[in-house]
Order: structure tokens, then sequence, then C-alpha cells
């Protein structure tokens, strides 16, 4: 059995760091959902999944889980799996997984249907939060632009409850050069400003919303850079019949890409 000091723990702690993620190509996926949606995509592609962690308890309970594996299982000790987790309640099931990264260019070869870039989104909950919301709306892709969080940091993938599995992921993208690009091949570039010109209902209406679209979405306290919101082909804003000064940034995603979906 495994124990906090055994080197292959050692290696996998390093995964809880962006630089170490970055150094081995591999993040952590911790509890049952996210390790259950990791082995399903290494069904598709063996190299997804390079191993599990897993306490004896945890081994009893998902013993389903662990028996449809195809990658090596290693039992350690609660301490030793605990010691990868950032959570305050391990679930004592890890999964180490190759990064997911795809090159920004592949929103210009092949254009999505929906696709969601974040700029400065800071928060790694709202941001597991809209990765999850782009995944449920039918976002193909989600572009993380310089400075967002990591979308393999510990609490984006748990936020995200599986759907960093089901999306294309782009990573520090420099969001005022793929613009332009994206619309030069026919992507709408539409940017989520509460005091954008155009109102959510009047972009569906008017067409806006039809795809292929990118939605720009800004940081949770400062919201779209100007000079990137002004390269969008509008900024729309929800309207708000209450009192409320604004939404939170992952709710007012939801609306932006729920309304989306509905368009033809």
């Amino acid at each position: 059995m495994l124990t906090e000091r055994s080197a292959r723990i050692a290696t996998a702690r390093k995964l809880t760091r962006r630089s170490g993620r970055d150094d081995a190509g591999a993040f952590l996926a911790e509890g049952r959902q996210a390790v259950s949606e990791a082995l399903a995509e290494a069904q598709d592609d063996p190299g997804a999944v390079l191993e599990l962690f897993v306490t004896e308890a945890a081994a009893a309970a998902h013993r389903d889980l662990l028996a449809a594996a195809r990658v090596p299982v290693h039992v350690a000790t609660d301490r030793a799996v605990a010691s990868l987790s950032e959570t305050v309640t391990p679930q004592g099931l890890v999964a180490v997984c190759a990064l997911r990264d795809v090159p920004a260019e592949t929103l210009v070869t092949d254009p999505p249907r929906l696709a969601v870039a974040l700029a400065e989104l800071a928060d790694p909950g709202n941001a597991g939060t809209v990765l999850r919301t782009a995944d449920a709306c039918g976002a193909r892709t989600v572009v993380f632009g310089a400075g967002s969080a990591d979308p393999y940091n510990g609490k984006v993938v748990r936020s995200s409850a599986g759907s960093l599995f089901h999306v294309d992921v782009v990573r520090s993208a420099p969001l005022a050069e793929l613009v332009p690009q994206v619309q030069a091949a026919g992507m709408t570039v539409l940017a989520a400003d509460g005091g954008g010109e155009v109102a959510l209902d009047a972009a569906a209406h008017d067409g806006l919303l039809a795809a292929p679209v990118l939605w720009l979405f800004g940081n949770e306290a400062r919201g779209l850079d100007p000079a990137l919101a002004a390269l969008a082909d509008a900024r729309v804003r929800i309207p708000m019949r209450g009192r409320a000064e604004s939404l939170n940034l992952s709710v007012a995603a939801s609306i932006c890409l729920y309304a989306t979906q509905l368009a033809p």
C-alpha cells in the first residue's frame, strides 16, 4: 500500500500546482463524478487517464468503477490520497489525467456552433461553473484567455462536475488576436457587458445569437477590458427589471448561453 512518502504519491502531489501540471502534462481529477467522466473519455482516448489512486474504503465503495478501469489502480493510505486532494473532506478517489488542451487555431479552422472565451476570469469556482454551463448549453469549446484561472486547478475541475471532459479547452489564448481571426472565419463575437448597447432579448430577435457564436466574458470585478469588448460584433447586456446592480458572472454566462442555445 502506498503512503504519503511513496515516490508515486510524491510525483502526483506535484500536480496540485500549476507548474507541476504544466511540466508533467497532467492534472488531478477527484471524486466519483470526475473520475467516472475521465474514464468514459478514456474509452475513446486510452491516454486520457494515466493512473488512479484510491483508499481501501473508496475501493470498496466504487468496485464497479474500478473494475471497468483500464489503467493502473494504486491503493494508498487515507493520508496519502488526502495529500492529493484540495477539499476539506476528500472522497478517497483520484485520477491522474492528461491535459486536454487544443490549439486556439481550431476555432478558426473548424468554428464550433457555440464557444465561450473567458478574459481574466479569476475565480476557479466561477470558471468551473461556466465550463459546466457551456457543456449543458452545447458549447464545444471554452477558451481560457491569458490571465484567467487554470482550467486544471482542482477547484475548477470539481466545479465543472465532469464537464471538463466534454468540451475542448484552450488555455492562455491571446484573445485580442483571436477575436478578429474567428470573426474572419465566420463567427459572431458577442461581449457580455452590463453597459452594452444591445439587450439580450433584442440580440435574439435580430439574429445575433444565430450560430456560430463566441461569447466573451470578463473578470468578476472589472468586467471586460474596453479594448477587447470593442472588438466584438456587439456588446450585449442582460435586461434587469429589479434593483440589483449586477449579476454574478457565472449566472450572467448561464443566461447568455441558454438564450443562445435556443436560437436557430
